[in-house]
């Protein structure tokens, strides 16, 4: 998860434009479909062209002049008129342009990404260490999200995931932990602090660029229990039956193999070991399927931040129970209290826009970002997408 923050006018635009976006491409999109001008020249001819082009040239000036003066005589007689129409004709060429995805997903394209978006700043100045959704509670949800600090929301969302996945900071002191999608290590160092100086934290990440970031701040925390590797979830180096907890956050979304993303966690934990995962999830499309407008919606979530395809809760659940392996699997969906911290994202930017305004060279990359911010707000709360959690144990030896 990443992104950045843009203007008040790009925000404005944004959380009140209609919901009627320009479609894309619109293949279908089913679980497993996802897994695996002639130009003519002609001649001229003297003999076709008027005897007296210049009078023609004189006619066309004079019908342009004309058009012009026209044009800016109804500007002057109603102003107001002509405002609203050039806004709206504006702000339909703005949505047509931001409509096409920028970032579609391609071998290497997560690890640049996130390399570009870790040295820009402008994520970490406003998400903080932490690049995944916050938690939000309902009577903090009652008294306005705004008013909530937007990066507390972060941890206090670890904190809940910690008690979904039964992580305690007694009983599991000492740990081995596996971070899974470290980003640059928020989570990593959070998770170090609170089991303790006895346990090891290791993040993996595809981004040099946040290796490098999470390990100077490891550094300044003093948490050198927290360390950060360059790695493919999907191949891991660690053998087998490595890890007390496996940690992922919000890194599924980027795998163009689920099920080897699945396995390849469950390989790496201990028996008896905790599994918890949080990951945005497509609605079950057996269920009710995808009609065109789905589809649409779909395509520009995938191609916009470089995901190559989002499953289901379900689908995921049934990856999970398919390794035989783990016990205890339990599944629920968390729009509701992290759905605010899409439009959250979008007005912390518009608060302060100390992280973006003396960086014009960004400008049209964090327009991007805060639109798609709120196309994912909307996708989340017409129930086009959800918000999975995980946990498991894996069984232990006697009970394989």
């Amino acid at each position: 998860m990443r992104i950045s923050s843009f203007t008040v006018a790009t925000s404005g635009l944004l959380v009140s434009t209609s919901d009627a976006f320009t479609p894309t491409t619109t293949q279908p999109l089913s679980v497993a479909s996802l897994k695996t001008n002639s130009f003519t020249s002609q001649q001229s001819n003297a003999n076709l062209l008027p005897a007296t082009s210049s009078s023609s040239t004189a006619l066309s000036m004079g019908l342009k002049t004309s058009i012009l003066t026209k044009l800016s005589t109804t500007a002057k007689q109603h102003p107001v008129a002509t405002a609203v129409t050039t806004g709206a004709i504006l702000t339909t060429a703005t949505i047509k342009y931001l409509d096409k995805p920028s970032r579609t997903y391609s071998e290497g394209s997560v690890a640049r990404e996130y390399d570009a978006w870790t040295q820009d700043g402008i994520l970490e100045y406003y998400w903080g260490e932490h690049i995944h959704l916050g938690y939000y509670n309902e009577e903090e949800m009652e008294a306005g999200y705004k008013k909530k600090d937007f990066i507390q929301a972060k941890y206090d969302f670890i904190d809940e995931m910690m008690k979904f996945g039964g992580i305690d900071a007694t009983s599991d002191a000492g740990a081995k932990v596996l971070d899974v999608g470290c980003g640059f290590g928020g989570t990593s160092r959070y998770l170090a602090d609170k089991l303790g100086p006895k346990a090891e934290v290791t993040g993996i990440t595809l981004s040099p660029n946040q290796v490098k970031r999470g390990t100077e701040l490891a550094m300044e925390r003093n948490l050198p229990n927290a360390k950060f590797t360059v790695m493919n979830a999907l191949e891991m180096d660690f053998p087998d039956n490595t890890f007390d907890i496996v940690w992922a956050c919000e890194s599924g979304e980027h795998m163009p193999d689920k099920e080897a993303y699945i396995n390849e966690m469950m390989r790496v934990l201990k028996p008896g070991g905790k599994f918890v995962m949080a990951t945005w999830c497509q609605r079950d499309d057996r269920v009710v399927p995808f009609d065109k407008r789905d589809k649409r919606d779909l395509r520009f979530l995938y191609e916009e931040w470089t995901h190559p395809y989002f499953i289901s809760i379900e689908a995921y659940k049934e990856l999970i129970d398919a390794t035989t392996l783990m016990s205890n699997v339990k599944t629920a969906d968390w729009v509701t209290p992290t759905i605010a911290s899409w439009r959250h994202s979008i007005w912390v930017g518009v608060y302060d826009p100390m992280g973006w305004i003396f960086k014009p060279t960004k400008y049209v990359k964090c327009a991007r970002d805060a639109y798609c911010l709120e196309r994912m707000h909307r996708a989340f709360k017409r129930g086009l997408m959800e918000y999975g959690m995980f946990a498991a144990v894996k069984k232990d030896d006697k009970s394989s």
